[in-house]
Order: C-alpha cells, then structure tokens, then sequence
C-alpha cells in the first residue's frame, strides 16, 4: 500500500500548496502512477479521510505533541495528519504500519530529524487514542470551521445541524442512473455483477443505484456504450419536479456538467429541444461529447452567460432550468475540500442568483415552468432569493411538484433535500410557473 499512501500525500500535499481540488488531483496522481483498483481506493479513503476529519486529527496529535501544530514543517503535519487517520478511524490497517510508511515517508519529503518526532507522536497516539478526551465543540468533532458552522446553523437549525455535519463525513456511493435511451435495467446490473462492484437500488428514485467497489466507472462497456450516466437522485428530482415532456422547448441555463440537460433528454425521449448553456467553452465540449454518448441528440450547446440577456429567447421555452452557481454546501460530502474555503466569497451569490433568476425568467413562456435549485442548504441563496424574485415578478407563483411515492418531502413548490434524511445530496428545488 505504500503507492496508495504516497498518492494520498502527494494530493494532500497539493490542495495544500496549489489549492488543488482533492478529486481531481487524486484521479490524476491515480493514473499517473498506475494504481490498481485496490490501491486506488485506498489512496482515496485516505485522502478523503485526512481531508473530512482533519480539525478533529489536528486536536488528537496536539494532545500527544511536544509543542505547537504550527511550529511543524507543512509536510510533515501532512504526514501525521495520514499516519492519525489510519490509528484512529482505519481498523483494518495495523497501527504499525501506519506508523512504519508515516516515518519512511518523513525520510523522503522532510528530514530524518522529523522521523523521530513523527515516529513518536504516532506511537503515542495508538497507546493514548481511546483515553483521550473527546472535543465537546462540533466544529472540531465533525472538522467543520466555526463560522461554517454557525451559518449553516442559522438554515438548519440546531436539532439537524449535528446529523448534517455527521453525514458531510460519511463515504457516498457513487449514484449510476439507467439512459432508457441506451440501455434496459437488467443489463446494467448483469454489467455492475461482472464488474464486481457493490450495488444497491436507490431507496426512492426508480433506475439508479448507489454503487461502491468500483474501479473506473468509465472503464464499463455498459457505461461506454452510454447505458449509464452519473447523476445525484437530488439533481434528477429536480428535472422530475420541472417536468419537462415530449416535443417542448426547453432552456438549461447553466448547464455544465450536463446532468439535467441528459435527464431532461431522457424525460422527453428524446424529442423535442434542449438548449443546454454555459460560460466556459471546454464545458460545452465535454457536454456535447456525453450527449453523443448518449443518444441525446435533442441537446444543442450554446457559449452564453445566463446573467445575460438573450433577446432571440424571449418567451419561448416551455421550461427553463436554472442551476445556478453556489456555494455548494449541500456537496460537502463529495468535495471535502469545501467545507475549508473562504465563505466571504459566498455573499455576493445571491445577488447573482437573483440577477439569473430575473433574466431566464423572461425566456418561459405564459404558463411555462421556471426550475430553480442550487446544490447548498443555505437560506439566504434558496429561499430567500426566490422569494425576492416572487415579490418582484407576480406573473410567476410556486407551484408544487410531484415526488416520487417512498420519498417524504412535502413541499409547496419549494424543498430542500438533505443528505442524512434522503439519501441524496444537500439540495434546493423551486419549482415556479408562469401565468398563463
């Protein structure tokens, strides 16, 4: 496991240094040292790890540490931090060989003075961990900074605030949906069988599984084939709630990756139009090449930006989606790396929201739909924006929509799914319709 550890450091050491995202340094150290599937994943278990709990690693190697945090040489915390992670959350993984990689590593990216402190910080940590007090605060327990905690405290109140945080640090499965364009259900599970992957049916949301185990998804004929896509139930829902049928016009504001546009593709079988655009021109190119993939040759892509007027789209869509940029919040679980960002950055989202909402609004039709949804649980950029821009623009009311029957989300046109009570990312849906 030693390549996996090293690909861990070297991510870690990345988002550190460059501000790299975790995912996408990871898949590229991964394929750059050739890791097998096995130690892939290990690779991404400690990483991930490191990253979901590392407040809470940080507290338990200064209860053993001679001195201050800060006084470490960067990359030598960044050791320690792995070594912990394995000691403390890692049954599987003696806590002599963490320790053992954690001082050859020390060797080659530090000094040999480091490796006897990170030698002895570890050992002492195996010996103490299960007598070590617990940190009472939840910013440490669950690694989220205090003034994250605090704001999403304020949007989910103090009973859902800890079960929130808890599920932030959980491992998600990855959420594989069926193109009934491409592929039948027993197919693509005869296809996840012989991949030896482990797979489950969503607990609400018909023909998606959350799949585990897995090596490289796109690595599956089935996916190559274009039987599959990957989308959160979340995301899906709300291109059920939006309704999109055979034959209309339909608008994806800010399209990129693409998952509503394919979904929205699939709705309507393919039939009918989707003008899925996006500010960045590589975005656009992916898109096109996964709607070919797919079959979803309704889908059309278009370099725009949707805080921008487009006077040609005026009244013309049966319905437009608008996922707008955020703050991400709801995703914390997928991208550990977020939950340590700036947050000042966030508050000029809503303005932008709302300046979107008002201009994409003036491409639906009378008695068309306007989607709203944003991938954060914050109130400040879900509802309160949408009621800002309801209070301003009365040609369009809230509109509740149709969920699918095992899943509880009472609404009134507007709700928000959570990942500890559905199953699905943190995420936002308002469903808007114009008069006609």
């Amino acid at each position: 496991m030693a390549n996996a550890r090293a690909a861990a450091l070297s991510a870690l050491i990345a988002c550190r240094k460059q501000g790299a995202w975790s995912d996408g340094a990871l898949r590229e150290l991964i394929a750059r040292d050739g890791l097998d599937r096995r130690d892939a994943a290990f690779a991404a278990c400690l990483c991930y790890g490191v990253l979901q709990n590392r407040m809470l690693l940080d507290d338990r190697i200064s209860c053993v540490l001679t001195g201050k945090l800060r006084a470490l040489q960067p990359v030598v915390l960044d050791i320690l931090r792995l070594g912990a992670y394995q000691i403390l959350f890692l049954d599987r993984v003696p806590a002599s060989a963490a320790v053992n990689e954690a001082v050859e590593q020390t060797k080659r990216s530090a000094n040999r003075r480091a490796a006897g402190l990170v030698n002895g910080v570890l050992r002492a940590l195996d010996r103490k961990k299960d007598t070590l007090p617990k940190p009472e605060s939840l910013s440490v327990r669950y690694s989220h900074p205090e003034p994250l905690v605090k704001l999403l405290r304020e949007s989910l109140g103090e009973d859902s605030l800890a079960l929130f945080l808890a599920a932030d640090n959980s491992i998600p499965g990855t959420m594989l949906q069926r193109n009934p364009l491409r592929a039948q259900k027993q197919e693509i599970e005869r296809a996840l069988e012989a991949a030896g992957a482990d797979f489950r049916p969503h607990p609400w949301l018909d023909d998606c599984w959350i799949v585990s185990g897995m090596g490289d998804l796109e690595a599956l004929p089935v996916f190559r084939s274009g039987g599959v896509y990957v989308q959160d139930a979340a995301a899906r829902l709300a291109v059920l709630a939006a309704d999109p049928r055979p034959g209309m016009r339909v608008l994806d504001a800010c399209a990129a990756p693409g998952g509503k546009s394919f979904a929205a593709a699939m709705q309507m079988e393919n039939s009918g139009s989707i003008l899925s655009c996006d500010i960045h021109p590589h975005k656009l190119t992916l898109m096109e090449a996964g709607a070919r993939r797919l079959g979803a040759s309704i889908l059309e892509t278009r370099l725009h930006d949707a805080s921008k007027s487009d006077e040609s789209l005026l009244d013309s869509m049966d319905v437009v989606l608008a996922d707008v940029p955020c703050s991400g919040l709801g995703v914390i679980r997928k991208k550990p790396d977020i939950r340590y960002k700036d947050l000042t950055q966030t508050q000029a989202l809503p303005p932008l929201q709302l300046a979107i909402l008002r201009t994409v609004s003036r491409y639906v039709r009378p008695g068309g739909v306007l989607l709203y949804s944003t991938c954060t649980v914050l109130r400040r950029e879900n509802e309160d924006v949408c009621r800002a821009f309801l209070a301003e623009t009365p040609a369009f009311h809230p509109e509740p929509f149709a969920v699918p029957d095992r899943l509880a989300l009472p609404n009134d046109g507007m709700a928000t799914l959570l990942p500890h009570l559905h199953e699905a990312d943190g995420f936002f849906i308002c469903k808007l319709r114009r008069d006609p």
